[in-house]
């Protein structure tokens, strides 16, 4: 009896040239999205005046740093190596998506009253978190996906010290949000995210490691998301 959850005519549609083009094009053009509405943000901002006050100043600063990361991570989409190995199955496909995305529902949270300082330290966490992620994502280059592919092997600059350093900065990034939007519903939806980077993690370790001899060395020299030199 075929297993029903395999869907073979839709596998062999996932590894066509069209259905990459078609990932890289709706990936690049959700980012794109995310990169108009942060610039427009900023626009509105100088337009009403509010440059005034550190804190405006540094909410600025983060949806700026917010709108390079976005217009890095479209065109790095548009211009990635092809893929040579996917991962099998939906699972990691839902993880992917909803590990890239769910922390998005932050966003439209009520923010809440909080202090300057509060404020300040979400701010700040944001900058820190995608300029870190804009940084990391120029050492990973074409290697790049969203999806667990794997397209090159990269194992220099920031992966030298760990395996995952780009989910790291965007988490920093997501406390900063948090921040503002605390709440029961928020930590549920941090948590669920937490959850789904997981999963993204072990499946593209999984992908990484059946497409590249070499990563289960570079994997037991590299601790996945711990510098060894934090560790005390």
């Amino acid at each position: 009896m075929p297993n029903r959850l395999t869907f073979p005519a839709a596998t062999e549609f996932c590894h066509t040239a069209v259905f990459d083009w078609a990932a890289r094009l709706t990936l690049a053009s959700v980012f794109t999205f995310l990169l108009f509405g942060n610039v427009f943000w900023i626009v509105q901002a100088v337009s009403d005046g509010k440059l005034h006050g550190s804190y405006h100043i540094l909410l600025n600063i983060a949806r700026a740093s917010s709108a390079l990361f976005a217009a890095l991570v479209a065109a790095t989409t548009l211009t990635r190596l092809t893929p040579i190995r996917k991962a099998a199955g939906i699972e990691p496909r839902i993880a992917a998506v909803l590990g890239t995305f769910l922390v998005t529902a932050l966003a439209i949270l009520p923010q809440k009253q909080t202090s300057a300082v509060a404020l300040a330290i979400s701010c700040s966490f944001v900058i820190v978190g995608m300029f870190s992620s804009f940084i990391v994502l120029r050492w990973l280059g074409k290697a790049f996906s969203i999806m667990p592919e794997a397209r090159r092997l990269i194992t220099h600059g920031p992966y030298a010290l760990v395996r995952h350093p780009l989910y790291i900065c965007e988490e920093i990034a997501v406390i900063g949000v948090f921040i503002q939007v605390v709440s029961p519903v928020a930590l549920t939806i941090l948590m669920a995210h937490a959850v789904f980077q997981v999963r993204r993690m072990l499946n593209e370790e999984r992908v990484l490691k059946a497409a590249f001899p070499e990563y289960e060395n570079y994997a037991r020299q590299t601790p996945r998301l711990i510098p060894m030199g934090w560790r005390s």
